[in-house]
């Protein structure tokens, strides 16, 4: 008897210890099964939407921080999107603006997806990019630069910055900020996905793997994915961790079709989150019939043209004005006028049509 009654206490210990796994084993998620990921995919409309900033941001610290976020500019470019028949957009956040001020981010972020869901758009929010195509490899918070005409994106701001994704010690910070946005919105039905990470260096990839654990801690209700990118360790652990398939290709049509058929090897849902340059070859006449026929949603690069001065192509720089050359991306002018009337309109049949598969042919012209 006397036995029995010191081991009733360990029971109890023992349940309670196995009641508490079993709790954290519900909190934190794990990869997606392919038919949840098909699931999802299937129960949205064909994803066809835009990659953004507004036209009087020169980067995303200055669509993000205080003294820059203009709600008024954005709902009237979403507008545009909306009209255009567009269903999604990707956005980039800024973690220094976060980490300034959690509550303020968090609450102009819940205001820009009132105005997506306002327009019809869902949101796929990039956490953190690598890139940087001037001579700020950090970001800072500020007045940010006026634009240097002829140099594309010039003053572009990393989120968290290329410091930072270097230094380990710092990334506890990082860490509270994938949490507190994930968990803040990880319910919220205006977010399609989580793309924690824009086009990470190879060097990134321990910060890449750590996000990811980070994120699957918060298991939100919305697949997280990163786009392939890199060398093929990092492209490897990106496959491993994403719960959809996400890529970058701004070649013609040929080259996108070759990665398109060896992407689909994963089995898993796939999208491209940049394409358009016309310079390239990556042209919408050529690319979007693709996307669609393969059921390939897509994010082209981007809506109206304005401080980022994407319309330049990549590599330009002042001494090379004027530039006389075709738009490398963008769809509108500053006020709103169409740069492809054609180009819109070949938009506007293949979203409107996609339920029906049906697409009316269109005249090219300009």
């Amino acid at each position: 008897m006397k036995n029995k009654q010191n081991l009733l206490p360990n029971l109890i210990l023992l349940f309670f210890f196995l009641f508490t796994i079993s709790l954290q084993a519900q909190r934190t998620g794990i990869k997606w099964s392919t038919d949840r990921a098909w699931n999802w995919y299937n129960s949205n409309p064909w994803i066809c939407g835009f990659n953004y900033i507004p036209a009087n941001a020169i980067n995303y610290t200055a669509m993000w921080e205080k003294s820059g976020f203009s709600p008024d500019v954005i709902d009237k470019e979403l507008a545009l999107a909306a009209a255009t028949g567009f269903n999604a957009v990707r956005v980039v956040l800024q973690f220094i603006v976060w980490e300034d001020d959690p509550m303020y981010f968090k609450d102009v972020f819940a205001k820009f997806l009132s105005i997506c869901k306002k327009h019809g758009l869902e949101v796929m929010p990039a956490l953190f990019d690598d890139c940087a195509f001037g001579i700020n490899i950090d970001p800072s918070l500020g007045k940010q630069p006026e634009p240097l005409a002829g140099w594309y994106a010039w003053a572009w701001s990393p989120s968290p910055g290329r410091t930072m994704a270097a230094d380990s010690t710092t990334w506890f910070r990082l860490e509270k900020y994938v949490k507190d946005i994930i968990g803040t919105f990880k319910k919220n039905s205006v977010i399609m996905a989580w793309d924690l990470y824009n086009e990470p260096r190879n060097t990134s990839l321990p910060l890449v793997r750590k996000v990811f654990k980070w994120a699957r801690e918060i298991n939100p209700t919305q697949p997280l994915t990163v786009c392939i990118f890199g060398n093929r360790e990092l492209q490897d652990a990106i496959v491993e961790n994403s719960d959809i398939i996400t890529f970058h290709n701004y070649s013609p049509r040929e080259p996108v079709e070759k990665t398109i058929q060896d992407l689909k090897k994963h089995q898993r849902p796939i999208i491209c989150t940049e394409w358009l340059n016309r310079p390239r070859g990556s042209i919408v006449e050529e690319i979007l019939p693709l996307f669609f026929e393969e059921n390939i949603g897509c994010f082209h690069w981007g809506l109206v043209n304005g401080k980022t001065q994407t319309d330049l192509p990549w590599g330009h720089r002042p001494g090379d004005m004027p530039y006389r050359g075709i738009w490398q991306h963008d769809l509108y002018t500053s006020d709103f006028k169409m740069y492809s009337s054609y180009e819109i309109q070949l938009f506007k049949n293949y979203i409107s049509k996609s339920k029906t598969r049906q697409i009316p042919a269109v005249k090219k012209g300009k």
